[in-house]
């Protein structure tokens, strides 16, 4: 005769359900799992077809036949993508924290335009060709208008509305320049329309090993900032009240936000919407805390560029779309959408 146990020992004897904890290092697992995946079409899909074996030989050899070269150039490529995928997700991901608006991105500040601003300036004015040359020039242009955001915010007394106001205003007067300068000077122009769209194609190892050192400094301090970027979310005097430092905080997240886009920036031109669709869209599974949306951001902002990247190459063949085409085609829907469910939700 079977005898039912007591409903303390079939307690104690269930499988425990997944903790949310569990459940965010899965996801972050998985998330892993899609972007070695994406790697890996990047570099095995182009503009032009090639066998499978030969992606393979080109992976592992380099013997100089021309599908080895192609192979070559969309490893650079498909690293560049990793590379400044992470780098807009995370800078999005702590602006959107800093400015306490879902919806920002790195462009809310005026970092792509204090880039693009730069490099215009070195092509018409000092004669710069290279993208080497670019690089360095945008660079210094991003950090220059981040810290003149910062100071015209407030500096100490910066607060993400001044911060965000600030950026718009220097963001359209920027704009304003360089469409003038591109339109006085045809060479200019003519040089920097392809620059300006935003571009993996262009990768280089040599533009990489550049930018890589700014990158992985950014994405350190920008780590670890979860901590007190979580605290500033309840409010200034509770993240008083929780020993945050609210003026190291945000000038270290200026920081970190304007070295991880400027350098990304300057590597690939400059590239919309990944760093505001991304964060926003692991917000609703991990949650508000940004010790996972930090990681999450970074590990999926890649998949995004890199598969809008390979979508590029395989809707205009033998030709290709830039990235930044791409993502603005598909970034365009969803920041309507988020903007409206957003709306839906305040009212």
């Amino acid at each position: 005769m079977l005898v039912d146990s007591p409903p303390e020992q079939r307690a104690e004897t269930a499988p425990a359900p997944p903790t949310r904890r569990a459940i965010r290092t899965l996801g972050l697992l998985v998330s892993v799992g899609i972007l070695l995946l994406v790697a890996l079409a990047s570099i095995a899909v182009g503009a032009k077809a090639l066998p499978m074996d030969q992606v393979w030989h080109g992976l592992f050899h380099d013997s100089g036949t021309y599908a080895d070269v192609v192979v070559g150039d969309r490893i650079s490529r498909t690293v560049l993508g990793l590379l400044a995928g992470a780098a807009l997700g995370l800078s999005g991901a702590v602006l959107q924290a800093l400015t306490r608006n879902p919806l920002a991105d790195p462009g809310l500040l005026g970092i792509n335009a204090g880039a693009s601003a730069a490099v215009v300036t070195a092509i018409t004015y000092f004669g710069v060709t290279s993208l080497s040359g670019y690089v360095w020039f945008a660079f210094l242009g991003a950090a220059a208008v981040g810290a003149l955001v910062w100071f015209l915010g407030g500096s100490r007394g910066a607060t993400p509305v001044r911060l965000a106001l600030a950026g718009t205003a220097i963001s359209a007067a920027l704009y304003g320049y360089l469409q003038a300068v591109m339109i006085m000077d045809n060479a200019a122009l003519g040089k920097m329309r392809f620059w300006t769209v935003g571009s993996l194609a262009s990768a280089t190892d040599s533009t990489i090993e550049q930018v890589a050192p700014f990158l992985a400094v950014g994405t350190l301090v920008a780590l670890a900032l979860a901590r007190p970027l979580n605290a500033m979310a309840m409010g200034d005097d509770t993240a008083r009240a929780l020993g945050a430092n609210l003026n190291r905080t945000r000038a270290l997240s200026m920081a970190a936000a304007t070295v991880l886009c400027g350098a990304a920036t300057a590597a690939c031109g400059p590239i919309v919407f990944v760093g505001l669709m991304v964060p926003h869209a692991v917000r609703s599974f991990t949650g508000p805390d940004l010790r996972w949306i930090l990681p999450y951001a970074t590990v999926l902002s890649p998949v995004l560029l890199l598969g809008a990247d390979v979508l590029g190459r395989m809707v205009a063949r033998p030709a290709e779309l830039q990235v930044g085409i791409v993502t603005a085609v598909l970034g365009g829907p969803v920041f309507i959408f988020l903007v409206r469910r957003r709306r839906t939700a305040q009212l």
